[in-house]
């Protein structure tokens, strides 16, 4: 069963996504910035990391920047509610971009395709 790390600061958006990803057989947990995520991947290896862009008080870009330093191999989907941001190359670190949505049927296949499941 594949492991996911979802990091949004926003907590009923962390919920919906690990119900949602939990009920599709993943096993998945959820933490709201930068510093949770970098003490939980120093703990555990995951299979993919959702990641917010605007995370309260710093740059989800950032912590992409930083992962895809720690973890080069690391696949990770930017999650964001703003499609502006897909034109910034910073993005281009990511494996995939994701705009949020409430379907969450791009999201299943995305993830699908990132984990081979």
């Amino acid at each position: 069963m594949p492991d996911i790390l979802i990091i949004d600061d926003e907590d009923h958006i962390r919920k919906l996504y690990t119900d949602f990803l939990t009920r599709e057989g993943y096993s998945v947990e959820s933490v709201a910035d930068e510093s949770e995520a970098l003490k939980i991947l120093s703990e555990k290896e995951f299979d993919l990391v959702i990641l917010d862009i605007e995370l309260e008080g710093e740059s989800g870009l950032e912590v992409l920047k930083r992962l895809k330093s720690d973890h080069p191999e690391l696949p990770v989907i930017l999650n964001t509610a703003y499609a502006v941001y897909k034109s910034d190359f910073h993005t281009w670190m990511a494996d995939a971009y994701l705009l949020k949505s409430s379907d969450l049927n791009s999201m299943k296949a995305k993830v699908r395709e990132m984990v081979g499941v």
